[in-house]
C-alpha cells in the first residue's frame, strides 16, 4: 500500500506570514497523524521561507512519540550555512537523523522544486555519491527526486541510493491541460510507469511528488508499486475548505481506490 507523508512547509509559510506562533506547526502534524498519515515531510531553505530549523528540532522530538510514523526531510545536500541562522542541509540531517532524507537539486532563488538531478554529470554524481553514503552512515534512508529517465534511474541505483522520488510535476500539467485521461497525459504517465518498473527492478523504493492531488493521486500510484507519495500544497488548499483532518483522511481514501 502506498504510504502518504504530509509536506507541511506550506503551514509554516502561513504562521511566518503573520509572525508569532499560529498555526502551531506541531499541533498540525498531531491532526494530520490522528487522520491516519503514514509521514511528515519538511524541506527548509536556506532563505527560512517556511521551515526553520526549530520546527525541525520540534517535529523530531514530536514523532519520538510515534515510532511508526516517518519524518522525511527534503532539500539540497550542497546548502550550506547562512548569517540568517539556517545551519545547513547536512548538520540538520545530522542532527535529528530522520527516517528518510530526500535529495533535491533546487537552487535558493526557486519557488518550488522544478527537475530531478542530471546524475549524467560526473561531477554531479559524484557528489551525490558522497551525500548519500554520508546520510546513510547515520542510520538514515536516502532518496533522490528524479525525472522519468531510465538513465537516470541506472545511475541512481549505481550510486548506491535507497529509493528515487519521481517528480510528477508534468504529468500533473499535461493531466491539467489535456485531461487525466487525454492520450497526451497517459503517454506522459507511461513514461512514469517505465522509471518505477525500471527502478524496482533494479532493488530501488519509489516515492512520488509534486502536485499530486485528490484528483490525480490514484491514478498515479496504479502505475507501480509506489513505496510513498509526499504532498502539501494541494492537500493544505483543500484543508483551507474541508479542515485539515477531513482532508487527511481524503487523501487517503483516494490512495487506497
Amino acid at each position: 500500500m502506498t504510504r502518504l507523508s504530509v509536506n507541511v512547509n506550506k503551514i509554516a509559510w502561513l504562521r511566518n506570514a503573520r509572525g508569532g506562533s499560529k498555526p502551531d506547526l506541531v499541533a498540525s502534524c498531531a491532526t494530520i497523524l490522528r487522520a491516519g498519515a503514514h509521514g511528515i515531510t519538511v524541506h527548509p531553505r536556506p532563505d527560512q521561507r517556511h521551515i526553520v530549523p526549530d520546527d525541525i528540532t520540534r517535529i523530531h522530538a514530536f514523532l519520538s512519540d510515534h515510532p511508526d510514523v516517518e519524518f522525511n526531510i527534503e532539500g539540497n545536500p550542497n546548502s550550506t550555512k547562512g548569517e540568517n541562522g539556517y545551519p545547513g542541509f547536512t548538520t540538520l540531517i545530522e542532527t535529528t537523523r530522520p527516517d528518510q532524507c530526500t535529495l533535491v537539486p533546487d537552487n535558493e532563488d526557486q519557488l518550488t522544486s522544478d527537475h530531478g538531478w542530471d546524475l549524467k554529470d560526473d561531477h554531479t554524481f559524484q557528489s551525490a555519491a558522497a551525500h548519500v553514503r554520508r546520510y546513510q552512515d547515520l542510520g538514515v534512508r536516502t532518496s533522490l527526486f528524479l525525472d522519468p529517465d531510465l538513465e537516470q534511474v541506472a545511475r541512481a541505483r549505481e550510486l548506491g541510493a535507497d529509493r528515487i522520488e519521481l517528480y510528477t510535476g508534468p504529468w500533473v500539467d499535461a493531466t491539467e491541460d489535456f485531461g487525466l485521461d487525454s492520450d497526451i497525459a497517459n503517454e506522459r504517465l507511461a513514461e512514469y510507469k517505465s522509471a518505477a518498473n525500471r527502478a524496482l527492478e533494479l532493488g530501488l523504493g519509489v516515492n512520488a511528488g509534486h502536485d499530486l492531488n485528490q484528483t490525480n493521486v490514484a491514478k498515479f500510484c496504479g502505475i507501480a508499486d509506489i513505496a510513498e507519495v509526499s504532498i502539501g500544497h494541494a492537500l493544505i488548499s483543500d484543508a483551507l475548505e474541508e479542515g485539515l483532518r477531513t482532508t487527511v483522511s481524503k487523501y487517503l481514501a483516494a490512495i487506497k481506490s
